[in-house]
């Protein structure tokens, strides 16, 4: 089982009497930040802590030092990056084999009121950026009423923090405690910001930190219009607002090294590059169970790569310490039988995911949109594929044929939407294609579209499986007369084309299927197969596209805006089930095989990695496994 709710109370319980223990403890440090206290750059380890820093417990105590060595893609390649070191106000916690629970992070506590209108938060006393300036309420309030509620850097508020088109409500009560409030109860709301509330300053979802003392400088609310034109100048952009956000050049870690963070490492030599690097936070609030600062590893490199071979080969010649992402499946059997020459070992993780190929409900040919838009054209693009073919040949038999849909172990599971439209039938793919007036072909037998042209659709891909599954898929494809053109892209132009709505079908990992109520906005279209109808509904008609007035998707928002206010967890759970239900049975979304093991490579001297976690965006990835407390041996 992956989640729990009765986990939320006793894992608190433990985790507050862990923080209360730490006050007793005499406390450590890196060398590395010995050595700048003594040079008097850094003021001593115990005023740096909070006065009752958070205790991490560490699976074995671990040594200091060490630059762990991964790799990465590129300048749109953060999210790798990014999922080591987040930090969240609650955050997903699992022992191995386990179910998911709930803990606090940079908190001490927080509280629920008994009608879920009310969340209670209380900072950690003493907690600091990584500059060593105090994290304060001041900080959250700067977040809420200049960034989130600013129009002029976020025109729009997401509805998972507008349930009912009303945004959460915020009130500090003093320098640690502030109350997030809504007009109705919100029972899922824990399990989204365990989700999204990162220390990635994005500006639609609830960081609730951010660094008012540096950040107000590129703010309209506090700078001058000749004072912002003068930052976004020195920044390189064209106007202050692309100062901000994700992928803003002033307020995103992975771009700014003097960007406060409270983050265990921030950036040190930022992308683009051969080598990025992360250093540690001499600020980071948590220790071990012995009273060491965390974490234990001193820097991180990020080596760049351009091809799944040269990735394998780094592995190969031992230049990976450890690394998950982009350590691929169907590698698998190349993974261990390398295993000496590399001095490393394969670990396994559980993927809740389904590699999927995503038509652009959206797309801007409008014949292609009308045959996405009919529900037995998707039905016969998802039967026409052979996906156990797939699967062995691709995936070394590690996966299942199924359907985009909640995997095993989620209390959304459903073993009949597993399997809807997942079984091999070509025949029936060829009836469904004819019986929709798709019955004339060309000379080479691929069918003809109404406006007589060639059917044939772009699938792009930036995974390094997608080539070879594309071509089993094609020639599933061309049996039933439909012509599909594989085009590989990097990440940086695959988040373009998504944004840009400039795709008319992508392969990925559909993901998120773990526990979907702490992210349903993937099944409800965002950045997936109907992003401008998500932002038309999340906009209420400002932006986007409408969808026509009988459209499926509007079920699928009705139910999210049910479940968004429900008054218990039973009657939120109902409606979200019947919101999946609609999306899985209308087949959005063509699944092809998922719930594979999530590889890692970890060399013989990195320690305490934990094996047998739930990888999934909605855990953060490699994240859910507490980097902090991971070890090099030297």
């Amino acid at each position: 089982m992956f989640f729990n709710a009765n986990i939320f109370a006793s894992s608190l319980a433990v985790l507050m009497a862990t923080c209360l223990a730490g006050s007793a403890l005499a406390f450590q440090e890196s060398p590395m930040l010995t050595e700048q206290v003594k040079a008097g750059k850094l003021p001593p380890v115990e005023q740096r802590l909070p006065e009752k820093p958070t205790v991490l417990k560490a699976a074995e105590v671990g040594k200091y030092g060490g630059n762990w060595q991964r790799a990465y893609k590129g300048p749109g390649d953060r999210w790798g990056p990014t999922k080591l070191m987040e930090e969240r106000v609650v955050k997903w916690s699992q022992k191995p084999g386990g179910p998911l629970g709930l803990v606090p992070g940079y908190i001490s506590s927080y509280s629920v009121s008994e009608d879920s209108r009310e969340f209670t938060f209380t900072l950690l006393k003493g907690l600091k950026w990584s500059d060593g300036e105090p994290v304060t309420t001041e900080d959250v309030r700067f977040w809420y009423d200049d960034v989130f509620m600013n129009k002029d850097l976020l025109a729009s508020i997401d509805q998972t923090l507008a349930p009912g088109g009303k945004p959460m409500k915020l009130e500090v009560v003093d320098e640690q405690t502030f109350k997030v409030k809504f007009d109705e109860p919100y029972v899922y709301f824990l399990e989204i910001l365990a989700k999204d509330s990162t220390g990635d300053p994005s500006l639609d979802r609830p960081s609730f930190l951010f660094p008012k003392h540096y950040l107000k400088q590129f703010n309209n609310k506090y700078a001058s219009e000749d004072e912002l034109k003068a930052a976004a100048a020195k920044f390189g952009v064209e106007k202050w607002t692309d100062l901000w956000g994700s992928k803003g050049a002033a307020t995103a870690w992975w771009q700014n090294p003097d960007l406060p963070v409270i983050t265990a490492w921030k950036i040190e030599k930022p992308a683009p590059g051969d080598v990025v690097t992360m250093v540690r936070n001499p600020y980071y609030y948590a220790v071990d169970q012995a009273g060491n600062q965390l974490p234990y590893i001193d820097r991180i490199s990020h080596k760049l790569f351009s091809d799944q071979e040269a990735f394998n080969l780094m592995i190969v010649q031992g230049q990976i310490d450890m690394q998950m992402r982009y350590v691929e499946p169907q590698d698998f059997t190349f993974y261990k039988e390398n295993e000496e020459k590399g001095g490393y070992k394969v670990h396994r993780w559980t993927q809740a995911q389904t590699w999927s190929l995503v038509p652009n409900l959206n797309v801007k040919d409008e014949v292609l949109r009308g045959l996405f838009e009919t529900s037995d054209f998707r039905e016969a693009l998802s039967v026409a594929i052979d996906r156990e073919t797939v699967n062995e040949l691709i995936f070394s038999g590690l996966a299942e044929a199924r359907q985009a849909s909640p995997v095993s172990g989620s209390p959304n599971f459903d073993p009949d939407l597993e399997k809807h439209w997942a079984e091999y039938d070509p025949d029936k793919a060829n009836a469904l294609l004819d019986g929709i007036g798709l019955d004339k072909r060309d000379g080479e037998g691929f069918r003809l579209r109404p406006d007589g042209k060639r059917l044939s659709i772009v699938v792009e891909m930036e995974h390094s499986n997608g080539p070879k599954t594309m071509e089993i898929v094609a020639a599933n494809y061309k049996d039933i007369g439909v012509e599909l053109l594989p085009r590989i892209i990097d990440r940086t132009q695959w988040d373009a084309n998504r944004d840009n709505n400039e795709f008319q079908m992508q392969w990925y990992p559909f993901d998120r299927l773990s526990v979907v109520a702490a992210d349903p906005r993937i099944m409800m279209g965002n950045d997936s197969y109907a992003h401008q109808y998500y932002i038309w509904y999340t906009t209420k008609g400002a932006d986007g596209i409408e969808p026509p007035a009988d459209h499926p998707i509007r079920t699928l928002f009705a139910d999210w805006d049910k479940a968004a206010k429900a008054a218990d967890r039973k009657e939120a759970d109902a409606a979200l089930n019947d919101l999946i239900k609609t999306f899985v049975t209308q087949g959005w979304v063509i699944g092809v095989v998922g719930e594979l093991p999530a590889i890692s490579v970890v060399k013989n001297n990195f320690m305490n990695f934990p094996d047998d976690l739930i990888e999934d965006d909605i855990t953060r990835g490699i994240g859910l496994g507490a980097t902090q407390q991971m070890w090099m041996a030297q």
